[in-house]
């Protein structure tokens, strides 16, 4: 606790020293933290908002172009519309990985408790959304298992007041195309919104590129005291990978940056969701929530990762329901409840054609797993004065699998046939298929958060969170190297941070700093045997300014500092089960992350903005022998209201031409390898309103 005293003494200095006068208080809504509408200023936790304009001026092409935005977040794009995800934490790799981000649409998963993916971002329609909201640090509550270091919850974009058809066409560089349509209207208790969008592109890389189709449709009806809003979600993926180059600096070789060691690569995604949040407006002032829903995921790639190239294919449908009850307790207090029930009927098979070694062909998984979820929580908000308000509650989540092995059980091949490895003689498949088994785990998470507010614009919190995170699937039954059962239990995770933010005449802000200790860490080390036991530590100070200069200028500044690092030795596949961790640095885990946005606007007729982003420097490998130096990249774009019905934009990525890596890697066996950044590009859009 030491490194947030002078936070706190800065906190406090500021915020006396702040006027109690400024011109208007923070308006920015979410729903992130309570699943109510809540101002981002009562808050007792470090949320950030993506709004609506920014997301049509940024037009990503990928996702993590406008979550730069975002304090604490780095969204690592490997090819197409791939990407791995640090919240408060390095960028995770692995099956359980994305276990410790909750991401999800209109505050419900995209993917099932135990089942997530890693890219899972691409299943949202996020390049039409509402907002995306960002909870940084443990999820509340409300969130259980998947939450560990952050939530990332889209907004589908609410119906219009009045009809309204919007269609936009985009162009760029390798016949890079994309085309939107959104219609809305509202009659009577009813209003609605469909929106679609299609991509194509060629990929800069060799034998890359993408087709991607999105469609949200959003029903919105009110009633008297009851509302309901259903929203249904398609996404379709159809992508040609581009695998890491490898070599040292291999980015800032010109001859090298469109390489694909692994053209054969390739990656098919389909999912389907809908949901149907039903709320009811009692009498004693009381709210009820209540959202059924289903999904369907279907996915199969090429692991072009792994010797033998062997295809994967997995998917899951699942049922849920979440609710939650709001009331009053009393004048000064406040309680939320509910309970959250999910089934799941997941599946994952992997085969290869041709053997070699200890690499079977034919089937090597073919298993289903059933998953069972129930969870209940209660928070309590008491307000002590007009300015401070404590938040504290519990929740115990109940998680089983129900795993069936469909092929014979161990580390033979498919027809229960011997491997033996060519280079060490060893007997034994890569491979390994457990026996049938019914797993469980019992989580309980808490939350403690106090909120004073200074005056209407200033405000400063403390939070404290604990949380869990229970293995995934692919953890619990994927295994290798003869392991056949993996003893493991859930990551655990303390975290400690305080906050300030407030508005000082045209000045916003907000300053945060944390501290996150994990315990019971999940890894597979030199022998790719799953273990637990690890430890990891957290720490860092956040930053998100924004200020009016005048009429026409902005300056919108957000960054971290943060510090990662091993608090216990551990090792993973390709390295020595010798190493010594214990105080190393966690491998891509930058130190420092930056955005600077200078924007201009002319009233409502154009904008422009220069976005400067700074990358840290962060190690590739658990010795930290190896890094990445990091890099600075420069981005314009331009927004022009022609007319009423239409307006046309344009961006320059990469102004400068710079040499770089999305994200830089090394491997015991191949060395420095990289995700190649793209040089210079240009993309322009024309998008018409009637």
């Amino acid at each position: 606790m030491k490194s947030f005293l002078p936070c706190l003494a800065m906190a406090t200095a500021i915020a006396i020293a702040l006027p109690s006068d400024a011109a208007e208080s923070l308006e920015t809504l979410t729903v992130i933290a309570s699943r109510e509408v809540q101002s981002l200023n009562d808050l007792a936790a470090s949320v950030s908002v993506v709004t609506h304009d920014d997301i049509a001026l940024v037009s990503a092409v990928h996702v993590n172009e406008s979550l730069t935005r975002v304090p604490g977040v780095w969204v690592s794009r490997g090819n197409g519309q791939e990407h791995l995800t640090a919240i408060r934490s390095p960028v995770l790799t692995g099956a359980g990985s994305c276990g410790a981000f909750a991401i999800t649409e209109d505050g419900v998963a995209v993917r099932a408790t135990g089942f997530c993916n890693v890219n899972q971002l691409f299943d949202i329609n996020t390049e039409q959304a509402g907002q995306i909201d960002v909870l940084r640090g443990p999820g509340t509550v409300l969130y259980g298992s998947d939450a560990q270091h952050g939530v990332i919850n889209v907004v589908s974009l609410a119906p219009a007041s009045q009809p309204e058809t919007l269609m936009g066409l985009e162009a760029g560089p390798d016949q890079y195309a994309r085309l939107t349509f959104s219609h809305s209207n509202r009659q009577g208790e009813h209003a609605y919104r469909v929106s679609a969008n299609g991509a194509h592109d060629e990929g800069y890389k060799d034998d890359s590129g993408f087709d991607q189709q999105k469609l949200t449709a959003r029903h919105d009806w009110h009633g008297g005291d009851t509302r309901v809003k259903t929203l249904f979600s398609l996404n379709n993926l159809n992508q040609e990978t581009a695998g890491y180059v490898v070599g040292k600096d291999a980015y800032k070789d010109p001859e090298r940056k469109r390489e694909n060691p692994n053209p054969e690569a390739f990656r098919d995604v389909k999912s389907a969701r809908i949901q149907s949040q039903i709320s009811y407006t009692l009498d004693n002032d009381s709210q009820l929530l209540i959202t059924p829903y289903a999904r369907i995921n279907e996915m199969q790639f090429l692991m072009h990762f792994l010797p033998g190239t062997p295809l994967e294919q997995n998917g899951h449908q699942s049922v849920g329901l979440q609710s939650a009850w709001f009331s009053s307790l009393s004048d000064t207090a406040r309680l939320t409840t509910g309970v959250d029930l999910e089934y799941t009927e997941g599946w994952l098979k992997q085969s290869q054609a041709v053997g070699f070694s200890s690499f079977p062909a034919g089937k090597q998984y073919d298993y289903t797993v059933d998953g069972l979820l129930a969870a209940g929580f209660a928070s309590v908000d008491l307000a002590f004065s007009p300015a401070t308000e404590l938040t504290t509650g519990l929740r115990y989540e109940w998680l089983q699998y129900d795993y069936h092995n469909r092929m014979i059980s161990g580390d033979t091949a498919e027809d229960g046939s011997q491997c033996v490895n060519g280079f060490t003689g060893a007997v034994g498949c890569r491979y390994t298929r457990p026996e049938d088994s019914v797993n469980r785990f019992g989580n309980l998470s808490a939350n403690l958060g106090l909120l004073h507010k200074f005056n209407d614009q200033q405000a400063l919190f403390v939070r404290l969170a604990q949380g869990k995170r229970a293995p995934q699937a692919t953890e619990m039954y994927r295994l290798q190297n003869g392991q056949m059962q993996a003893d493991l239990a859930s990551e655990r995770i303390l975290s400690a941070e305080i906050g300030l933010r407030g508005q000082w005449e045209s000045l916003r802000y907000s300053l945060a700093a944390f501290q996150m200790n994990k315990a019971n860490v999940m890894f597979q080390n030199a022998d790719r045997l799953y273990l637990a036991g690890g430890e990891t530590a957290h720490q860092g100070i956040e930053y998100d300014l924004q200020w009016m200069l005048n009429d026409t200028w902005d300056l919108a500044a957000a960054g971290t500092f943060a510090k990662h690092e091993y608090r216990s030795d551990v090792s993973a596949p390709g390295s020595d089960d010798e190493l010594q961790t214990r105080g190393n640095r966690i491998v891509s885990a930058p130190d420092q992350m930056h955005s600077l946005r200078l924007g201009w606007q002319l009233a409502d007729k154009a904008r422009a903005e220069l976005e400067w982003l700074i990358m840290g420097s962060y190690y590739t490998d658990l010795a930290n022998e190896h890094d990445y130096e990091g890099h600075n990249l420069l981005t314009l774009r331009t927004h022009y209201q022609l007319s009423s019905s239409i307006s046309v934009g344009a961006r320059i990525k990469n102004l400068t031409n710079t040499d770089y890596a999305e994200r830089a890697d090394y491997s015991a066996f191949g060395g420095d390898r990289y995700f190649i950044g793209e040089p210079r590009a240009l993309y322009a859009d024309i998008r018409m309103r009637w």
